[in-house]
């Protein structure tokens, strides 16, 4: 199962296990770690308190009593110093060991707060970071359903510089809706465009009766799923390294690789040009497989296209960008 980030209160999950962001005592405290407790009532403190304690960068397993999920795994996540005395090492464990916990367990799935970003003081974004890196390196050898809760834009923070960069793309490219009331004149380019389509039409029916239906019909390009296959060949990776780097779940890319005439979602194609590290003509070549363009009058589309045509293929980077924009997320969707 592919990563999926979320909106929503982590104590009202019904999961396998929900992560707690614990002090090193594993005593109730304040942010995630108190509401865990309140939701969970006394008995949670109270085989805590039995645990002896967890280490930075480790986890523990406990029941969940009142919680809707079967289990709580607390994992003690690094105070930010700076960023040179091991943080990062220490809240990429915290994921780690976390995932190794529940998939000995047997669990299918789990869900995460952002560890260390609240009153441990990691920087949000990196702290963002580190998650889904960590999550996504152990879902390439394992199976679990991951999902990562972040409440709004400001968890994720993209840079200022990128930010600007975007905006500028953005303001140069963007190409604002039609109003639906066309202007006179508007009406009649519009009449014209049409005529001229209707006239290509009756030229292809022509050409079709000339050479005969089924020689035209021997013309048609490689289908979407083909090509995704073939580029997969070509990249020398697996299939799922492709479908996890696109953030995609194993039943959808089976449908995709089985089904010759598969029709994806737009956000489901353009994930896999970004796993695939397409190019942009490649990705526009992918789409139109797909029956799709990518337009500049879309942000979501220009979004997509800054950074393909930058050659930056990381999909959750490409994601929070998205994410502060109130647009669709590659791969699988924020619910």
């Amino acid at each position: 199962m592919p990563l999926q980030i979320i909106r929503n209160d982590i104590t009202k999950m019904k999961v396998d296990a929900i992560v707690n962001a614990a002090n090193s005592t594993l005593a109730p405290g304040g942010g995630v770690c108190g509401a865990i407790h309140d939701a969970a009532g006394p008995e949670l403190a109270l085989e805590c308190s039995r645990l002896g304690g967890c280490r930075t960068g480790m986890s523990k397993i406990t029941g969940a009593y009142k919680l809707p999920c079967r289990y709580v795994i607390h994992t003690v996540g690094p105070i930010w110093q700076g960023g040179s005395s091991g943080e990062e090492e220490a809240l990429r464990s915290c994921y780690i060991t976390s995932l190794d916990l529940a998939r000995d367990k047997g669990l299918e799935s789990i869900a995460f707060p952002l560890i260390s970003s609240g009153i441990f003081g990691y920087p949000p974004k990196d702290a963002f970071k580190v998650a889904t890196r960590a999550i996504t390196d152990w879902l390439m050898d394992n199976e679990m359903q991951v999902l990562l809760a972040v409440f709004n834009k400001e968890s994720l923070g993209v840079s200022k510089a990128l930010y600007a960069d975007i905006k500028e793309f953005i303001d140069d490219n963007y190409v604002a809706e039609m109003d639906s009331r066309f202007s006179y004149n508007r009406r009649k380019l519009l009449k014209k465009e049409l005529a001229v389509e209707e006239f290509d039409s009756m030229t292809i029916c022509q050409s079709c009766e000339t050479i005969g239906l089924d020689s035209w019909l021997d013309q048609i390009d490689e289908s979407f799923s083909e090509m995704v296959l073939r580029k997969i060949e070509e990249k020398g990776i697996t299939n799922a390294e492709c479908y996890k780097k696109a953030n995609l779940d194993k039943k959808l890319f089976s449908k995709i690789k089985g089904n010759p005439d598969y029709h994806p979602k737009k956000s489901t194609a353009l994930a896999l040009a970004v796993a695939l590290e397409l190019s942009l003509d490649e990705t526009k070549d992918l789409l139109m497989k797909a029956g799709f363009a990518l337009s500049h009058s879309s942000l979501f589309d220009l979004i997509v296209e800054y950074f393909i045509a930058r050659g930056f293929y990381d999909i959750f980077e490409i994601n929070e960008v998205l994410f502060s924009y109130d647009q669709p997320l590659l791969g699988i969707s924020i619910l």
